[in-house]
C-alpha cells in the first residue's frame, strides 16, 4: 500500500510577508497631553448622549440654593436678602463639592463594565483614563456653578468683587474641586459597586459640607466643633471664595485655600495612581 506524501509549500519569505501587511507606517504613540483630552471628550460625549446626566448639576443646584435660602434666611440673618450675601459663595461651594463625588460612579461603571480591560491593551500614557475623565467633568463642576450664580442675582446677590472677582473665585473653586475629585476616584477604585459608592461617598461629603463655614459664622459654634471646622478644606475655600465676590480677599485666604487643595493632591492623586495601577494588572 502507497501512501500519498502531501507536496509542501514553499518556504515562506517574512520579509515579503511584512511587506504585504505593512501597507503604511504605524501610528505614534500619543501624548499625554493628546490622551488626556481624548478621555476628556469621551465624558463629554457621555453627557451628549445621555443628557439625564445633567441633572445633577441642573436641579441640584437650585433646590438647595432655595431650600437654604428660604428655609434659614429669615432665622439666622433676620431677611433672605441679608442672608443671600452670605450663603450663595458658600452654597457655591458645596454644590460642586457634593457633585464632584458622581465622578467615582462614572469610573466606577467603566471599571464594572470591563471598559478599562480594553484600555489595558491600547498604547497610551494609562493615567489618562483618571486624569482625562476628571479634565472632562470640570464642564460639569462650570455649569453647576454658573447655575447658583445666575439663581443668586436672581435672589438679590451683588457680589462687590465684580465679575472679575467672580471669575477668580469660580477658578478657585474648580481647582478644589478637580482636587477633591481625586478622593472620589480612589473610592471608585476600591469599591466594587456603584450603590456602595455613593453611600461612602455621601457619608465623606456631608461632614465635608456641614462641619464648615457655609451656612453660619464659626464664631456661633462651640469652641470645639470651631476647631474642626478651621482645619476643614471647605472651609478655607468658602473663605476664599467669599472675599473673592466681596472684594475683601487678602493673599493669606488664597494661599489657605491654595494649599488646602495642593495638600488633597499631593496625598490622594498618588493613592489614586497606586490603585489605578493595581487594578489593571489583576
Amino acid at each position: 500500500m502507497t501512501t500519498i506524501q502531501p507536496s509542501l509549500s514553499k518556504p515562506v519569505n517574512g520579509t515579503k510577508l511584512q511587506a504585504a501587511l505593512t501597507t503604511q507606517s504605524r501610528p505614534s504613540r500619543p501624548s499625554a497631553f493628546a490622551a488626556s483630552i481624548t478621555f476628556a471628550w469621551r465624558a463629554l460625549l457621555k453627557i451628549k448622549h445621555v443628557p439625564f446626566q445633567l441633572f445633577d448639576v441642573t436641579m441640584f443646584p437650585i433646590m438647595m440654593t432655595l431650600m437654604f435660602t428660604f428655609l434659614f434666611g429669615g432665622a439666622l440673618a433676620g431677611s433672605v436678602g441679608e442672608y443671600v450675601q452670605f450663603l450663595i459663595p458658600g452654597i457655591l461651594v458645596m454644590t460642586v463639592s457634593m457633585i464632584s463625588m458622581y465622578t467615582a460612579l462614572g469610573l466606577n461603571t467603566d471599571i464594572t463594565k470591563g471598559i478599562f480591560d480594553r484600555f489595558r491593551s491600547l498604547p497610551f500614557w494609562r493615567p489618562a483614563v483618571l486624569v482625562g475623565a476628571l479634565l472632562g467633568d470640570m464642564v460639569r463642576y462650570t455649569l453647576a456653578a454658573l447655575v447658583v450664580i445666575v439663581l443668586g442675582l436672581i435672589l438679590g446677590f451683588r457680589p462687590a468683587g465684580g465679575v472679575m472677582g467672580v471669575v477668580l473665585a469660580l477658578a478657585l473653586l474648580l481647582f478644589f474641586a478637580f482636587s477633591l475629585s481625586w478622593i472620589w476616584t480612589m473610592l471608585g477604585l476600591l469599591i466594587p459597586t456603584q450603590e456602595s459608592v455613593m453611600m461612602v461617598s455621601s457619608m465623606a461629603s456631608f461632614p465635608l459640607t456641614f462641619a464648615s463655614n457655609i451656612f453660619v459664622d464659626p464664631q456661633t459654634m462651640p469652641s470645639w466643633l470651631q476647631v474642626v471646622v478651621s482645619i476643614n478644606p471647605v472651609t478655607h475655600v468658602v473663605t476664599a471664595v467669599r472675599g473673592f465676590m466681596h472684594g475683601t480677599i487678602t493673599s493669606g485666604e488664597i494661599m489657605a485655600a491654595l494649599i488646602a487643595s495642593v495638600v488633597l493632591i499631593a496625598i490622594f492623586a498618588p493613592l489614586t495612581m497606586y490603585f489605578f495601577r493595581n487594578k489593571n494588572t489583576r
